[in-house]
């Protein structure tokens, strides 16, 4: 009369099982993924700072002088270098936060650095934290301005670049345990 079959399917236990072993591959990898989102962010915020550097100093090569500068960067700046030296002059860093530049003695205070004459230009981002860290530059010892990456704290340090080269950021290579 009825025809009754064992039907297939999973048990709860095994649904369980399964999203256990999602939620504990989630906690692992998610981290990682954000460590690794952060990193990227960095060198893109590298990238565009030294690119940057290039065209002031290109500005400066044919020009002598650079432009006054000292902040975010004004409409001077862009309409200095667009469209001669780029079609598109970058403002912000990769967290959305406004590009630090300064050209001439106005380098002058920022990070330490004294004694900049008229053709000295810094560029510098933030970083993730979007605040100015208290980082002072020292020339006897340049190489004391390099970090590594070993926790996400140091993402929120600042990158800058004076005359074309870093004195803050982040050592090739380095990883975040």
């Amino acid at each position: 009369m009825f025809n009754l079959k064992k039907q297939k399917g999973f048990t709860l236990i095994e649904l369980l099982i399964v999203v256990a072993i999602i939620g504990i591959l989630a906690a692992l990898l998610i981290p990682n993924a954000m460590t690794a989102l952060q990193r990227a962010k960095v060198r893109g915020t590298q990238k565009d700072l030294a690119q940057i550097a290039s065209w002031i100093a290109e500005y400066i090569t044919d020009k002598a002088t650079p432009f006054a500068q000292t902040g975010d960067i004004s409409t001077a700046m862009n309409t200095a270098l667009v469209p001669m030296y780029t079609k598109a002059l970058p403002t912000t860093d990769q967290w959305a936060t406004k590009f630090k530049v300064y050209t001439g003695t106005a380098v002058n205070g920022n990070y330490g650095l004294t004694g900049a004459a008229t053709d000295d230009f810094l560029v510098s981002s933030y970083g993730r934290g979007g605040t100015l860290e208290s980082w002072t530059y020292n020339a006897s010892t340049p190489e004391g301005g390099y970090y590594s990456i070993s926790t996400a704290a140091d993402f929120d340090k600042d990158l800058v670049n004076f005359n074309g080269q870093f004195i803050r950021g982040p050592r090739s290579g380095t990883a975040v345990s």
